[in-house]
């Protein structure tokens, strides 16, 4: 189990917390996999209602990366006392699971600086970055229900506490007029945010199924529409009037996740929990399209000026493209850092594509220039990258945003 699927299981926790402490889960057969002692329990106690400790036993933190975690757990109810908190830290620096890839590193011919910030709040657990025209850099503080404003040019961070708490933001979105919309993953609503009166405004799924909304886009008539993923559902909010309309994946338990719009306005998804990619036109017809391998699991989408979709395989390891226009599979590149690398975010800028190997030792930025066919890749310094999710690129497209879940940072990759 890699550092990247761990903290994704993470983020069930929040949900979990009610269930684990009213009541005492059943033994974990993984228990064993585990280093001996008292703290075993306390992970069997904790940590079970959502997901097996065989995650746990096979992770490869380091102690700075348990210490977040953990931080992040308590901050949605984990059910630890005072005192276990720092005897679950130390405990969990013992385990030592197998390591990523060694990041393949690739010359080529452009420069890129790589700045990072660490966010005010210990255990956020950065997830989602929203580059705004103003230059700013926004992100969601996931574990503690934060969004967050960066100021790049002084360093500043300002924090606002969502409306609902333990909301979970997640996917961010900006408006026309400067508003913030997010996911609010743990509480089946879409937030809004007035930067300009500080008030939150929350807009709740009409359907209880719609549990966790994932992915927000705006469309080029001021739409929002956003992927429901534990849901299976994709839905369109119209800000003017409030109204959400939802309609279900055509695939049982597809995951939709990541999301780009094309020329005609026609919205392109990822169904995470398949090999399949999805279109929804403006009426919420959803047509899909099978790619060739079965094991593909792309979790995020970029598109070209010529409406061609580039995706990043998470499970195989490799660089896709799709032909919108023909609804064809047209190739895929093995990423630098091999099967296990674990691309996850991914964004185009005139026409080349960036992405991150999610797995790789450090994390790495790739750069691939489709007309040469040519990869380039960087190391995400200082920090080693700490599971970047998306990646966005800023306005001026001069730079990259994304934020770093694991190292509690976000960070901005300027481009010479």
């Amino acid at each position: 189990m890699t550092r990247t699927a761990l903290f994704g299981a993470a983020a069930i926790l929040a949900l979990a917390v009610p269930a684990i402490s009213q009541s005492q889960p059943a033994a974990d057969p993984s228990l064993n996999l585990l280093p001996p002692g008292p703290e075993r329990q306390i992970l069997q106690n904790a940590c079970t209602g959502c997901h097996t400790l065989e995650r746990v036993a096979t992770a490869t933190h380091d102690a700075h990366e348990w210490d977040i975690l953990v931080d992040g757990m308590v901050n949605v109810g984990a059910p630890l006392t005072p005192q276990q908190i720092p005897q679950l830290k130390t405990y969990l620096t013992k385990i030592k699971g197998e390591p990523g890839p060694e990041l393949k590193i690739i010359p080529g011919p452009v420069k890129v600086t790589i700045k990072e910030w660490q966010v005010p709040t210990k255990g956020s657990r950065p997830h989602d970055p929203l580059a705004m025209p103003d230059g700013s850099l926004w992100y969601t503080a996931q574990r503690s229900s934060i969004l967050g404003k960066l100021d790049p040019k002084t360093g500043k961070i300002t924090e606002y506490k969502t409306k609902t708490p333990v909301s979970g933001p997640h996917g961010l979105a900006g408006d026309k007029d400067g508003n913030i919309w997010y996911t609010g993953n743990f509480k089946s609503h879409i937030g809004k945010f007035d930067v300009k009166t500080g008030q939150f405004t929350e807009y709740r799924m009409p359907d209880p199924k719609a549990r966790d909304p994932h992915t927000p886009m705006f469309d080029k008539t001021g739409n929002l529409w956003f992927t429901v993923q534990g849901g299976n559902m994709i839905g369109r909010l119209i800000p003017a009037t409030g109204e959400i309309k939802l309609i279900e994946s055509t695939s049982p338990r597809s995951l939709p996740y990541g999301t780009v719009f094309d020329t005609k306005n026609v919205l392109w998804i990822v169904l995470f929990g398949t090999n399949k990619i999805a279109s929804i036109d403006q009426n919420m017809k959803m047509t899909e399209y099978t790619l060739p391998d079965p094991a593909s699991r792309p979790r995020r989408l970029a598109i070209d000026s010529q409406d061609v979709i580039w995706y990043a395989d998470f499970s195989r390891g490799y660089l896709g493209k799709f032909d919108t226009k023909t609804g064809k599979f047209v190739k895929e590149y093995m990423s630098p850092s091999g099967s296990k690398s674990e691309p996850y975010g991914i964004t185009s800028i005139n026409d080349v594509i960036w992405y991150n190997e999610g797995n790789a030792r450090p994390n790495g930025l790739v750069r691939f220039d489709q007309k040469t066919e040519k990869f380039q890749s960087f190391p995400i310094l200082p920090s080693g990258g700490g599971v970047v999710r998306n990646l966005m690129p800023t306005t001026d497209g001069k730079g990259i945003v994304m934020a770093e879940s694991a190292v509690d940072k976000v960070a901005i990759a300027y481009i010479e």
